[in-house]
């Protein structure tokens, strides 16, 4: 299969309701904001549920999470040496960087679409490996529309952890979601790195499956099932490798803004689209 041959853009429109999009472990889990009010979701969060939808679709995933690990192996190092041709190259004192990057772009999806940096001492007398492979996915942080309210609420815990205690103080906690949020992210697919990894045009179709579909198998009691939901993707495929337009001025021409001052429902929110001569958008609908 050919590498990617056009490049492209897109964008998503989601909405959070009552849920934790993404709690920021250095503010007690509170849903992340920026200091204007707005609310954020982290590029590496909403690719580590790229990865968890393509995985669920069936392709070979290297930087899996714990909780959804489909192979033995505890760490990075272990899945690279599953790999015969990876474990040859990392034992190895003459082991090529370039064949190691191919083998591993091959191998996952993951890996050519987003890149990733492998820093691996070899086994034995071998060299070892110090590798960086720049990927042509790349994806802004995801910022709401308006800026949003966060909710805090005090849980206990009223059970021993062991046995043969006796049940002591409940022990306090917080919990925090946003009431309600729409967010709007976006993103490009460049050919030269796409030349570089391997990444297809079946690849791109990929990753648009699995930005409609991102909270399919995502619930969590931070997320409960149903409370984060895609409305609406937006997919630019330009008609040459460079092509027509910057993606800053492709991501410019959504315009997505609050009809009401209080928005509480995703119709509260007007989406305006500006057409771009010679540049045609594929709109879908999330699942």
């Amino acid at each position: 299969m050919s590498s990617l041959d056009h490049k492209i853009d897109f964008a998503v429109v989601l909405s959070v309701t009552s849920a934790n999009p993404n709690g920021d472990p250095l503010n007690g889990n509170r849903p992340r904001q920026n200091y204007d009010g707005y609310g954020e979701i982290s590029d590496v969060a909403i690719k580590r549920k790229i990865r968890n939808r393509l995985q669920d679709m069936g392709e070979s995933i290297f930087v899996q999470s714990n909780d959804r690990k489909v192979d033995e192996y505890n760490s990075l190092r272990d899945r690279a040496d599953g790999n015969p041709d990876l474990s040859k190259i990392l034992k190895s004192k003459t082991g090529s960087n370039d064949e190691f990057a191919s083998v591993a772009c091959r191998e996952w999806i993951d890996v050519r679409s987003f890149g990733q940096v492998f820093a691996f001492k070899g086994a034995g007398n071998g060299g070892g490996v110090s590798v960086g492979v720049r990927g042509p996915v790349s994806i802004h942080t995801a910022k709401s529309v308006h800026p949003i309210d966060i909710t805090s609420m005090q849980i206990t815990k009223s059970v021993n952890s062991e046995s043969g205690k006796d049940r002591g103080s409940d022990t306090m906690g917080m919990k925090h979601r946003v009431d309600y949020g729409v967010y709007v992210f976006y993103g490009s697919i460049n050919t030269q790195l796409a030349e570089k990894t391997g990444f297809t045009n079946e690849d791109a179709e990929k990753i648009k499956e699995a930005l409609v579909s991102l909270f399919e198998n995502d619930l969590s009691s931070a997320r409960p099932e149903g409370s984060m939901e895609v409305h609406k993707l937006y997919w630019w495929e330009h008609t040459s490798r460079i092509g027509q337009y910057s993606s800053a001025k492709v991501h410019r021409s959504l315009s997505v803004k609050s009809r009401v001052e209080e928005p509480k429902t995703f119709e509260d929110y007007a989406i305006e689209l500006t057409e771009l001569d010679g540049l045609k958008v594929e709109i879908l609908d999330g699942r």
